[in-house]
């Protein structure tokens, strides 16, 4: 027996009882009952503030956050932020409106193109692609991707997608370089939302909401002083699947509820699995939930239909991820302790 297998049949007796996915099943009415009751706490009464200012992306976990703040608290009292950039998909403003909409929430388009560009973000993204494709200009498309890790063992390396405007699609390998310069650069998106948020936050007395569910917020899914910094964040204990559901309870736009999970990030359509988790959020959130379980890798692969070892590689995906994770929710160290 190889060490790898060693490892993983060790890793495997250590781990027992029945996996379900009905284990993902939640009562919605009262999980919004409790999350309702924990923002009208924390925003109003911890924190001492008015109301809440979301970004509203389009997607499921700001849709579902957004409406739970306006029940939580009245409409009247959220402020609803769209801030669209050259790289957003149209359906991500239309889709944002249709949930403000819906749930009477004010709201302030704030595009943030022009102080993206005046920051060189969209230059400084450029000048990384080019560092591996030279031939890249006007027209093109492109995209950041991983490999599958089913296939086999997965190393963390990052490929580019670029779409011609000959319809030619290339992948090439990022290099080192190239791809730390692209996501320092593609950074500049996150942490000018959240510095718009708390402007209008700071001028409203507001707090600021988070919108991560627990696999994002688990595995680091997130820029930290960017999407990963808010005043509270009250969907982060609920896997993704959990959070659709809720979404389905509080009736968020079924428009909404079928899109798929996507970055909304570079000029071409991109997943979340192609860019960051191993699997789409569904099978992710039961790998997930598998791993903190302790739930041994067969099990969790009969439920999905995969082998023992590919939930294994799964598995130590979720650890390389939490490691990485353990930098992003850490404070600033200091020396000695501040008693305050």
């Amino acid at each position: 027996m190889s060490r790898t297998e060693a490892d993983a049949a060790h890793d495997a007796s250590q781990r027992s009882g029945p996996f379900h996915a009905e284990a993902l099943a939640i009562d919605a009415p009262a999980v919004a009952k409790s999350i309702e009751e924990a923002i009208c706490a924390q925003v109003l009464g911890d924190l001492k503030k008015k109301g809440v200012v979301v970004g509203l992306s389009g997607g499921i976990d700001s849709s579902v956050v957004g409406a739970l703040a306006a029940r939580a608290l009245g409409k009247e009292r959220v402020l609803g932020l769209f801030m669209p950039e050259r790289h957003s998909s149209d359906d991500a403003l239309r889709q944002g409106q249709m949930l403000a909409g819906t749930f009477g929430i004010n709201t302030i388009v704030e595009d943030i193109a022009p102080g993206l560009a005046a920051l060189g973000c969209y230059e400084r993204q450029v000048e990384a692609i080019r560092m591996v494709l030279p031939e890249y200009s006007d027209g093109y498309r492109f995209k950041l991707t991983l490999p599958s890790i089913l296939e086999s063992e997965r190393l963390n390396v990052t490929y580019l997608t670029v779409l011609t405007p000959a319809g030619e699609t290339k992948r090439v390998r990022l290099t080192p370089q190239a791809y730390l310069q692209m996501v320092a650069a593609t950074n500049f998106k996150q942490r000018v939302r959240k510095m718009t948020e708390y402007y209008h936050a700071d001028r409203l007395n507001y707090a600021v909401a988070g919108t991560p569910n627990r696999l994002e917020y688990d595995q680091g899914f997130f820029v930290k002083g960017g999407d990963g910094l808010a005043d509270f964040k009250p969907i982060a204990h609920l896997y993704k699947t959990q959070v659709y559901a809720l979404a389905a309870y509080l009736g968020v736009p079924e428009e909404i509820r079928k899109r798929a999970p996507t970055t909304d990030t570079f000029s071409l359509p991109q997943g979340q699995d192609e860019f960051y988790f191993a699997l789409p959020y569904d099978k992710m959130d039961l790998c997930l939930l598998g791993y903190n379980q302790k739930a041994a890798p067969e099990q969790v692969g009969a439920v999905l239909g995969l082998t023992g070892e590919q939930i294994q590689r799964v598995y130590r995906d979720i650890e390389a991820k939490r490691r990485v994770a353990h930098y992003l929710h850490s404070p600033p160290h200091l020396v000695e302790r501040v008693a305050h």
